[in-house]
C-alpha cells in the first residue's frame, strides 16, 4: 500500500482519537494556543468553502465536519477548563496567550462587558443561526424525501427514452439519494451546534464560579482579585470557543439556504443584483434623501448613497455588456445552424410499458416494487419455456393516458391496453352463474373475461364465491405475459438470433459452425425460428432445429418449406404440449373435401399466397374454427384442429387470426397409434367446386 493512501486511511481515525484524548490528557498553555488557533483557522476555512462551492455535492462531508469541529471545541473547552482551574491564580496568561487576548484585548479587560458579549454571541448562534438553519434542513430533507419517487421516475423516463445512458442514470439516482441524506444529516448535525452553545454557557459559569471558589479557598486570593482573574480567563475561554462556533454555524446556514446553481455564493449575489440594478438606484436615492434631512449624519448617508448609485451603474453596465455578447453569439449561431448528428436519432425500444400518473406508485420503489419483480419473473419464465431472452421492458410515464390506464408498445406501436385501480383488487368471474359482487364492473384486459374491481375487505367473500382475485400488479404482469407470447416472433430479431447461436455454440460448436452460415444464412434461421414462435412453439431445442436445417437447407432453402420438417422433428414435444397426459386425443378435424379445395389453391406452394384462396372459403373456415375452438374450450379441452400436412400452415394462419389460442396440427405429427376422437368436423358441407 502506498504511503499517501495509508495516510488518507488513518488520518481521520487518528484525528478523532486525538480530539477525544484532549478531554483526558492535560495540555500545556502553548499547546492550547496552537489548538485554539487551529480551531479558528478550520472554522474560517469551512466558511470560505461554503461560500465558494456551487452545490451541496461539492461539500457532501459537511455534516461530519460539523460534528468533528464541535467535538474539537468541546475538547478544547475541557482542556482549557482544567488549566484555568489549576493555574488560574498565576494570572490571566496562565491558560495561554489566545485566551488572554480574548479575555483582555477583545473586551477591554471589563469582565462584565465580556459576559454580556459572550451571552449575545451565544444567543445569536443558538437562537438565530443554528435554529434557522436546522429548520431549513428539516424542511429540505422532508421535501427531498417526498420528491424522490418523482425524480427517480423522471430519471427512468429519460433512460427509457434514450436521453441518458445507464451510467449517467446511476449517477443521477445516487445524487437524488445523496440530497436526501445530506439534508437529513444537516438536520441532525445542527443539534450538535445547539448543544455546543448550551455547553459553552455551562462551562463559562463553571469556570467563573469554580475559579472564584478555588482562588478564595485554595490560593487565599482576595475576592476582587479572584473575580477579576477568573472572570477574564472564563470569558476568554468562552469567546475563543464561541466565535469559531458562530463562524461554523454561519457556514452551515449558508450551505442549507442557498439554491444549487452553476455559480458560487458570490457569483449568485452579484448576478442577481446585476439583474435588478434599479434596486440599488432606489436604495441610493433613499439614503440620499435621509442624508439631506437636518440633524442626520450627512457624511455617512451621502457617502453610501453615492456608493450604492455607483454600484448600480457599474452592474448595469456589466449586464448590458453581457447581453450584447450573448446576442452576438446567438447571431453567429443563427447564421451557422448546427448540423444534425446520428446521436439525434431516437432509438425505438422493442418493448415498452407506459403508465398513467396514478399508476406510478406501482413502480416508484424501483427494484423493490411488486410489478418490477413480476416482470423479471415473466422474462425468466419465458427464457425457460420458449428458449430466448426477450428485450428488457422499458417503463415510463405517459401523462396523456387516462388516469388509471396503461398500455404496451411493441417497437413504438400499441399492442395492448388496460385499466387498473391501484387501491382495489380484480375479481375475475368464473364460468357459470355466480353471485354478483359490489364494485366496478369491467372486462379482464388479458382474456376478455367479465370481472369486477372490489375493495380489499371483500377479498375473502369473492374467493368463497369462486372468483379469481388478483392485485393490480398481477393484472398488468399477466397481460404482459400474454402479449409477449403472442408477439414472440416479432421480438426475435437478428441480434437475438445471433445471441442464441452464441449461447449454444459453447456446447455444440461443430453443429453451429457447420450450419450457420455455411448451409443457411442467419436470416433464414431467424425466419424459421419466427415461424415456430408464430405458432406458439418454443425454440429452446435449437440443436434439433439446426440438425434438421443442416440436412435439408441445401435442398429447400425456403424457411416455409423447412418448417414442416422441423415440426416433424419436434413432434413429440408438440403433441405433449397439446395433450399432456391425456389417454385419448379429442380434437376437431377438417373435412377432406375442404382440404382438397385448399390444396388446389395452394398448388405447389407450401402456403397459399395472398388472395389465392377464395374469400368465401376463408370466411367459412374462420367461422367453423371459431365454433370449434369455443366448443372445445367449453368442455375443458385444448382447442386442437387436425388437418393434412400440406394445408396445415395455411389453415393455421386463418384459425389463429380469429382465435390466437387455436393449435393446428397435421396428421403426420401425431403418433401412428394416436387414439383420435373427433369432437367436430369443420366444413363438412363444402361442395367440391
Amino acid at each position: 500500500m502506498r504511503l499517501d493512501a495509508l495516510i488518507s486511511q488513518i488520518a481521520a481515525p487518528v484525528l478523532v482519537l486525538l480530539v477525544l484524548g484532549m478531554m483526558l490528557l492535560p495540555l500545556p498553555p502553548l499547546a492550547l494556543d496552537a489548538l485554539f488557533t487551529l480551531n479558528i483557522g478550520i472554522s474560517i476555512l469551512v466558511l470560505l468553502l461554503a461560500l465558494s462551492i456551487r452545490s451541496f455535492k461539492d461539500f457532501i462531508a459537511f455534516p461530519s465536519v460539523l460534528l468533528l469541529t464541535t467535538l474539537l471545541r468541546l475538547s478544547l473547552n475541557v482542556a482549557s477548563t482544567r488549566v484555568v482551574l489549576l493555574e488560574g491564580n498565576k494570572g490571566s496568561d496562565a491558560a495561554g496567550a489566545v485566551i488572554q487576548a480574548f479575555g483582555e484585548f477583545l473586551i477591554g479587560g471589563n469582565f462584565a462587558v465580556g459576559i454580556v458579549v459572550f451571552i449575545i454571541v451565544t444567543l445569536i448562534n443558538f437562537v438565530v443561526i443554528t435554529k434557522g438553519s436546522g429548520r431549513v434542513a428539516e424542511v429540505a430533507a422532508r421535501f427531498a424525501l417526498d420528491a424522490m419517487p418523482g425524480k427517480q421516475m423522471a430519471i427512468d423516463a429519460d433512460l427509457n427514452a434514450g436521453i441518458i445512458r445507464d451510467d449517467e442514470a446511476r449517477q443521477r439516482r445516487a445524487e437524488v439519494s445523496q440530497e436526501a441524506d445530506f439534508y437529513g444529516s444537516m438536520d441532525g448535525a445542527s443539534k450538535f451546534v445547539r448543544g455546543d452553545a448550551v455547553a459553552g454557557i455551562a462551562i463559562l459559569v463553571i469556570n467563573l464560579i469554580g475559579g472564584i471558589i478555588i482562588g478564595l479557598v485554595q490560593h487565599n486570593m482576595d475576592f476582587a482579585s479572584a473575580i477579576r482573574t477568573f472572570a477574564t480567563l472564563a470569558i476568554g475561554d468562552g469567546l475563543v470557543a464561541q466565535v469559531p462556533a458562530l463562524v461554523i454555524s454561519t457556514a452551515a446556514g449558508i450551505l442549507v439556504t442557498r439554491v444549487a446553481t452553476d455559480e458560487d455564493f458570490s457569483g449568485q449575489i452579484s448576478n442577481q443584483f446585476a439583474a435588478n440594478g434599479h434596486a440599488l438606484y432606489l436604495a441610493g436615492g433613499v439614503l440620499g434623501l435621509l442624508g439631506i434631512i437636518p440633524g442626520m449624519p450627512h457624511f455617512a448617508f451621502l457617502t453610501f448613497a453615492i456608493l450604492f448609485a455607483s454600484l448600480g451603474w457599474l452592474l448595469a453596465r456589466r449586464r448590458d455588456k453581457a447581453a450584447a455578447t450573448v446576442q452576438a453569439q446567438e447571431s453567429i449561431a443563427a447564421a451557422a445552424p448546427e448540423e444534425l448528428k446520428w446521436d439525434d436519432i431516437t432509438v425505438t425500444e422493442p418493448l415498452c410499458l407506459e403508465l398513467s400518473y396514478r399508476l406510478i406508485p406501482l413502480v416508484d420503489r424501483n427494484d423493490d416494487s411488486d410489478l418490477i419483480k413480476r416482470i423479471r419473473a415473466i422474462r425468466k419464465k419465458f427464457v425457460g419455456e420458449v428458449g430466448f431472452l426477450i428485450p428488457s421492458v422499458h417503463i415510463r410515464d405517459n401523462l396523456k393516458l387516462p388516469a388509471e390506464a396503461y398500455r404496451f408498445l411493441l417497437y413504438g406501436a400499441e399492442v395492448g391496453r388496460g385499466q387498473v385501480i391501484t387501491d382495489r383488487l380484480l375479481a375475475i368471474q368464473p364460468s357459470g352463474r355466480v353471485d354478483p359482487l359490489p364494485g366496478v364492473q369491467v372486462t379482464d384486459p388479458t382474456f376478455g373475461m367479465p370481472a369486477v374491481w372490489i375493495q380489499a375487505q371483500d377479498r375473502d367473500t369473492a374467493i368463497s364465491r369462486g372468483y379469481t382475485v388478483v392485485d393490480p400488479a398481477v393484472v398488468i404482469a399477466t397481460h404482459l405475459d400474454h402479449l409477449v407470447r403472442l408477439h414472440a416472433h416479432e421480438l426475435l430479431g437478428r441480434q437475438e438470433t445471433q445471441n442464441l447461436l452464441e449461447h449454444f455454440k459453447n456446447r455444440y460448436p461443430k453443429l453451429v459452425e457447420d450450419t450457420v452460415p455455411k448451409l443457411m444464412p442467419l436470416s433464414t434461421l431467424q425466419r424459421l425460428l419466427q415461424l415456430l414462435l408464430e405458432e406458439g412453439l418454443p425454440v429452446k431445442d435449437l440443436p434439433t432445429i439446426l440438425e434438421v436445417a443442416s440436412e435439408s437447407a441445401a435442398k429447400t432453402p425456403d424457411p416455409v418449406e423447412l418448417l414442416p420438417r422441423v415440426r416433424y422433428a419436434l413432434r413429440r414435444s408438440i403433441v405433449q404440449e397439446a395433450f399432456g397426459e391425456a389417454t385419448e386425443y379429442r380434437v376437431a378435424g377438417v373435412h377432406p373435401d375442404f382440404e382438397r379445395l385448399i390444396e388446389q389453391a395452394i398448388g405447389i406452394n407450401a402456403v397459399a399466397p395472398e388472395g389465392a384462396i377464395e374469400p368465401g372459403l376463408v370466411a367459412l373456415f374462420a367461422a367453423e374454427a371459431v365454433a370449434a375452438v369455443d366448443e372445445l374450450e367449453t368442455i375443458g379441452l385444448l382447442p386442437v384442429i387436425v388437418t393434412s400436412n400440406r394445408t396445415r400452415l395455411t389453415l393455421s394462419r386463418i384459425a389463429r387470426r380469429v382465435r390466437p389460442q387455436a393449435v393446428v396440427l397435421s396428421m403426420g405429427e401425431l403418433p401412428p397409434t394416436a387414439p383420435l376422437v373427433f369432437q367436430r368436423v369443420l366444413c363438412a358441407r363444402t361442395e367440391n367446386k
